[in-house]
């Protein structure tokens, strides 16, 4: 974040905001990075789709940064039966604002447009399914959490599991594992298909790779990089257990 900072104002930029991605479940670092914000007088997003019902010391996803955006797709941890989402703020003039671009920007009624704005309402009925799925939702997690024990426990010998950081839970959206450098990630996964396994692979190219980007200022992210092309996510929700299935597989390619 320091290198992308120190590159954005040597290119006459001036940095505003940074974004915060929960990836696969887990928040991040929120400490870490407040403490670069108030550094460099920015302040947070935290792009919580995949983190919803994870915490971080104690405190929910939704009240570790100035603003919080969830997802509801259908795949997330949360989820309705179409698109849908929110945005979490304890900022009243921020609330207004978004309450305002919710619906086309509009100001003391909805055909008083003041800015401009998107139609971005939850529908009804999605929000009636998240309302009654809510009431069961800190099982699922804790579901989705047994789940995640348990492959760790059966794969930690072969591949590299995930890790949650210190003071951290996560809400499983994905249970991504990375392969050893030997292995070849596209007959791995094709094994795991023929024995009725699938997986996934999030995400092939990173964000500063993507074209959308191309004619932006980036740091070198080798990382990230080489992240994307040995990874995959296994099956995860609260009733899926394949994980010693998963290791015999993996076992048997590794002979």
């Amino acid at each position: 974040v320091e290198e992308g900072i120190k590159i954005a104002k040597e290119k006459g930029l001036t940095p505003k905001v940074i974004i915060a991605v929960d990836l696969f479940g887990q928040p991040a670092d929120y400490p870490k990075l407040e403490a670069v914000a108030q550094e460099h007088d920015l302040w947070i997003l935290a792009d919580a789709a995949q983190s919803f019902g994870a915490m971080l010391h104690a405190k929910k996803v939704g009240s570790l940064a100035f603003a919080t955006a969830t997802s509801f797709f259908p795949a997330k941890p949360l989820g309705c039966y179409g698109d849908g989402g929110a945005v979490f703020t304890d900022d009243d003039d921020l609330a207004e604002t978004l309450r305002s671009i919710r619906v086309h920007g509009k100001g003391k009624h909805k055909y008083d447009n003041i800015r401009i704005g998107l139609n971005a309402r939850l529908d009804t009925i999605q929000a009636a399914i998240l309302l009654e799925k809510l009431k069961i939702f800190d099982s699922e997690v804790q579901a989705r959490q047994e789940i995640a024990e348990s492959y760790n426990e059966a794969l930690k010998e072969v591949v590299q599991v995930p890790n949650l950081i210190e003071g951290a839970t996560s809400a499983w959206a994905q249970y991504t594992i990375r392969l050893q450098d030997s292995m070849d990630r596209s007959k791995v996964m094709e094994q795991l298909k023929a024995e009725g396994i699938p997986s996934m692979v999030y995400y092939e190219r990173p964000v500063h790779l993507q074209e959308a980007y191309k004619g932006f200022p980036r740091a070198v992210l080798e990382r990230s990089e080489g992240l994307a092309g040995s990874v995959l996510s296994l099956p995860m929700y609260a009733f899926a257990d394949v994980s010693k299935k998963t290791r015999l597989v993996i076992e048997g390619m590794m002979k």
